[in-house]
C-alpha cells in the first residue's frame, strides 16, 4: 500500500509549480518506465504492479514498491495504468554552446503550449539525432506528464534548454548560423538542398512565430500543398517532421 505522504507527493507533481519546486517529474506506463531504466536518470520512487515488477531487468540500487493497478491509476495521469509509475529527478541542464548551430541542426520551439505536441517534437528530435530542443519561456513544461509520455523515451536521451528568451538567443548566435522558420510565403522546401546545421524554429499552430522571433529568421520555408490539397494548416509536429526530413534527405 502506498503511504499517504508518498501519494500526496506524487499527486503534487501533476502541477508545474511542484515539479519545479521539487525538480522532479513523473514517468508512467510500461514502455516509458522501461525506457527510463536505460536512461541513467535518477529515480526517487518506482511503484509497480507485482506482474510488471517481475518483468523488470535487474537494476542495482533500485527499490521497487508494489502497488495495485487502482493505486497507480489514482496517483498518475493515465486513464489506466497496469504497469508502473516513477518519480524521477529532473536532469541538470547542460550548457548550451553558442556555436552549436554552426555545426548541428537545433530545433527551437516558440510558444508551443500543448504538451502533447511538445512531446512529439521531442520524439522527432530524438529520431533525427538532434542535439537538443530550445524552448521559449511560453512553451509548455517539457516535464508535463503528457509531454513525457508523448516523447516516447526522448526525455532520457535528448536535452532541453527551457524557459529561454528565444529572440535574444537567436540574435546572439554567430552570424554564420542559419535560422529557419516555416512561412506560407517562404521558399518551397521541396526545391531546396538544405544542410542539417542551424536552427529550425517552429511556432504555435494558432499564432505562428512571435514577431520578435520571426525577425531573426535568415530563411523562411514553405511546405506546399500536394495536387488537390485543400487543408488550411498542418499540425506543428507534422510540419516539423516534413521540414526535418528535408534537412536530412541527402545526408
Amino acid at each position: 500500500m502506498v503511504s499517504k505522504a508518498l501519494a500526496k507527493y506524487v499527486r503534487s507533481l501533476h502541477q508545474r509549480k511542484y515539479r519545479q519546486r521539487h525538480a522532479a517529474f513523473l514517468v508512467e506506463g510500461a514502455k516509458s518506465v522501461l525506457e527510463l531504466l536505460g536512461s541513467g536518470l535518477e529515480i526517487e520512487h518506482l511503484l509497480a504492479t507485482p506482474a510488471f515488477a517481475g518483468q523488470l531487468p535487474p537494476t542495482p540500487g533500485l527499490l521497487v514498491q508494489l502497488a495495485t493497478e487502482d493505486e497507480l491509476t489514482q496517483l498518475g495521469t493515465l486513464q489506466t495504468n497496469a504497469a508502473a509509475l516513477a518519480v524521477v529527478r529532473r536532469p541538470p541542464e547542460i550548457p548550451l554552446p553558442a556555436a552549436l548551430p554552426t555545426t548541428r541542426l537545433v530545433l527551437a520551439l516558440d510558444n508551443v503550449a500543448d504538451p502533447g505536441n511538445l512531446g512529439t517534437l521531442w520524439r522527432l528530435a530524438d529520431w533525427y539525432g538532434l542535439p537538443g530542443l530550445v524552448l521559449s519561456e511560453n512553451c509548455a513544461d517539457p516535464f508535463n506528464p503528457k509531454a513525457v509520455a508523448a516523447s516516447m523515451g526522448a526525455f532520457g536521451r535528448v536535452p532541453v534548454w527551457a524557459d529561454r528568451d528565444l529572440a535574444a538567443w537567436l540574435a546572439a548566435l554567430p552570424k554564420e548560423a542559419a535560422i529557419y522558420g516555416a512561412d506560407l510565403e517562404g521558399d518551397n522546401v521541396h526545391k531546396l538542398h538544405l544542410q542539417p546545421a542551424g536552427v529550425l524554429v517552429m511556432g504555435s499552430e494558432s499564432h505562428g512565430l512571435s514577431p520578435e522571433v520571426g525577425a531573426q529568421l535568415t530563411r523562411r520555408l514553405h511546405i506546399p500543398h500536394g495536387p488537390g490539397g485543400r487543408a488550411e494548416s498542418l499540425n506543428v509536429a507534422v510540419s516539423a517532421a516534413i521540414l526535418l526530413d528535408n534537412f536530412f534527405r541527402a545526408v
